[in-house]
C-alpha cells in the first residue's frame, strides 16, 4: 500500500543558491502532487552562475539507484546535469538496469550563467546511448543545435530538428524557443510519438528570473506522468506552469533569478 502514491525520481545535480537542478526540481513535483526521490550531484552556484562542480562516483549513482529499487515505486524520472561521459554511462546502465517508469531527459549543457554542464565528449554519450532509452527529450535552442548538429535559426528549423532528434531513438521531442531573442511570445514544437505535432505558446514575459525554467517544465512534466497523465497531456501542463511561475515572480539575488515554484499553490493538482 505505501507505494500507491505517485513516487518519481531526478538525477542531476544541485543547485545551492536553490533555483535550479534538484532544488527545482523537488520543488516543482511537491506542488504538482508528487513524491520526489533523487540521485544526485553537487555544484555551488547561486543567481550569478556556477562557480563550482562535483560529479558523483559511478558506484554511488549505482548505490543510489539500487536504494531507490528496492524500496519505492518510481512511476516516471527525468535527468538534467550528468557532467561527462563517466557520469552518462553509469546513469544509462542504471535506467536499463531498473523500471523508473518513462524517462524524460533534460540535456542541460550551458547554464543561464555561461558555465559549462556538459563536457563536448559526453554530448555524443547523451546522443548514442541516452536519448534511445527516452520517452521524452526537451532541449532549449542551444542544446537541441547541439544534440542535431545543425544551427535553428526559423521555426521550421526547429520542426526539422525535432525530427532529426526522433530520428535518434528518443520517442517524443520538446524543443524549447525561448531563446529567439526577437519573438514576442515563446513557441515550443512538439513532436509525439504517434506522428502528432503542434506548437505551444506563451506571450513572453519581460524579466530576468528565469533561472530554472528548463528543470522546471522537464520535472513538471515528470510529475505528471508519474500520474498517469498522457505524454501529450504531461508537456501542455508543463508549459503552463513554467509560464505561471515566470508570470507571478519573485525577486530573489543579484543575477538571473528563480522562478517562482509555489505560484500554483491553492489549486487542483489536476487543473491549472
Amino acid at each position: 500500500m505505501t507505494n500507491n502514491f505517485p513516487q518519481a525520481l531526478t538525477i542531476a545535480g544541485t543547485d545551492s543558491g536553490g533555483g535550479a537542478g534538484i532544488a527545482a526540481d523537488f520543488k516543482t513535483m511537491q506542488e504538482r502532487g508528487v513524491f520526489a526521490t533523487m540521485v544526485v550531484a553537487v555544484t555551488a552556484q547561486n543567481t550569478l552562475g556556477v562557480q563550482d562542480a562535483l560529479p558523483m562516483p559511478p558506484k554511488l549513482i549505482d548505490e543510489q539507484c539500487a536504494s531507490l529499487a528496492a524500496d519505492l515505486k518510481i512511476r516516471a524520472c527525468k535527468t538534467g546535469m550528468l557532467a561527462d561521459p563517466t557520469r552518462v554511462t553509469a546513469v544509462v546502465k542504471n535506467l536499463q538496469k531498473y523500471d523508473f517508469g518513462p524517462v524524460t531527459v533534460d540535456p542541460v549543457m550551458i547554464a543561464k550563467g555561461g558555465a559549462k554542464l556538459l563536457s563536448d565528449d559526453a554530448i555524443a554519450t547523451v546522443r548514442d546511448q541516452l536519448l534511445p532509452l527516452a520517452s521524452l527529450v526537451t532541449p532549449n535552442l542551444p542544446e537541441a543545435e547541439e544534440l542535431a548538429g545543425m544551427k535553428i535559426q526559423t521555426e521550421a528549423d526547429m520542426i526539422t530538428v525535432g525530427k532529426l532528434l526522433q530520428g535518434m531513438g528518443v520517442k517524443n521531442v520538446l524543443v524549447k524557443g525561448g531563446h529567439f531573442a526577437s519573438a514576442d511570445e515563446a513557441n515550443d514544437f512538439v513532436l509525439l510519438e504517434n506522428g502528432h505535432n503542434f506548437w505551444l505558446t506563451a506571450k513572453r514575459i519581460p524579466t530576468h528570473n528565469t533561472h530554472g525554467t528548463g528543470d522546471t517544465i522537464s520535472a513538471c512534466i515528470t510529475a505528471e506522468l508519474a500520474k498517469g497523465k498522457s505524454m501529450e497531456e504531461a508537456i501542455r501542463i508543463g508549459k503552463v506552469y513554467v509560464e505561471a511561475t515566470i508570470k507571478d515572480g519573485i525577486n530573489v539575488g543579484h543575477g538571473h533569478g528563480p522562478l517562482n515554484h509555489w505560484a500554483q499553490i491553492g489549486g487542483d493538482q489536476d487543473e491549472i
